[in-house]
């Protein structure tokens, strides 16, 4: 009895562990083999912080976190996501891992975009280069992970909200060499969901910034800003209204507080409904709807 009883614990935590172990996300490298543009890296990899406010700095050999959703909610949609942090540090929590599990709820697979910080002064180009080659990556992907190859967006805070709109508006333009056959995939996001991004705009704060390329090409997009972000929400407000000239579907939240930076952090603040009011957005643009090619994979 007591034999059959020790028998049934240990394949109970046999089948809980291999449970654990099925749900670890998958960490891919970005590049093939040399990271372009790098020549010595910037430092020892560092996170560091408490958790929920943890920071990743010296990034040099960026990668791909994928956090897959439960196959009976899997509507086929992938984000790559883009914590924020100044290019200089990525906000791993609030901004990277939160933000995974937020999407997997909704069926979305999300993928945390590890991309290089701090930003090089000689090579500025280095995040940019990152992000494409996680659309190209992640599209080439597709059928493998279960995902539809035309619904794969990006969504970034930030720093990562302005590469967002980076890679969103200059997609007709690889920012590097091919260097595999992932790099002649399309690299242009499906949509783009931006957050409290910063410098969208020029000094002035009344036009984009030149590398901001708003044509009719650019995918929908979904802006948030707070009002009393000291960044300015003239970020948001002067995107969404090219957006609207160039006749791109779009929408845009200025919240009346909340300041900068706050992710996913649940607050009595009315810029915690992002979320919700994004969730919405995917659903009137009809972008979480279960494709037919991803129903017959389950």
């Amino acid at each position: 009895m007591r034999f059959a009883l020790l028998s049934s614990t240990l394949a109970f935590f046999i089948c809980l562990t291999a449970g654990r172990a099925a749900e670890q996300p998958l960490v891919l490298d970005l590049w093939p083999g040399k990271v372009p543009g790098e020549t010595t890296a910037s430092g020892e990899e560092k996170l560091t912080g408490e958790k929920g406010r943890r920071q990743l700095t010296n990034v040099s050999k960026p990668t791909l976190t994928v956090y897959r959703p439960d196959k009976d909610k899997n509507t086929g949609v992938a984000v790559i996501i883009a914590p924020g942090g100044g290019y200089r540090f990525l906000a791993w929590d609030h901004e990277g891992e939160d933000v995974a599990a937020w999407l997997n709820s909704l069926g979305v697979t999300g993928v945390l975009l590890k991309y290089r910080v701090p930003r090089r002064p000689d090579h500025p180009a280095g995040p940019l280069q990152d992000a494409q080659r996680a659309l190209s990556l992640v599209r080439s992907k597709a059928k493998e992970w279960g995902m539809d190859p035309k619904r794969i967006g990006m969504l970034g805070f930030s720093a990562g909200g302005h590469l967002t709109a980076l890679t969103a508006t200059n997609f007709d333009k690889r920012a590097y060499d091919p260097s595999d056959d992932a790099d002649q995939v399309s690299c242009r996001p499906d949509f783009a969901v931006i957050i409290y991004p910063g410098g969208v705009v020029d000094r002035s704060r009344e036009k984009l910034d030149p590398a901001i390329r708003v044509s009719k090409e650019t995918p929908p997009t979904f802006l948030a800003q707070s009002n009393d972000d000291q960044v300015g929400p003239q970020n948001s407000a002067v995107l969404y209204l090219a957006l609207k000239k160039a006749q791109v579907p779009a929408e845009l939240h200025i919240f009346a507080t909340g300041g900068h930076g706050y992710g996913m952090r649940p607050s009595k603040n009315p810029c915690s409904e992002w979320p919700k009011r994004c969730e919405e957005w995917l659903r009137v643009e009809k972008i979480l709807q279960p494709s037919a090619a991803v129903s017959k994979t389950k």
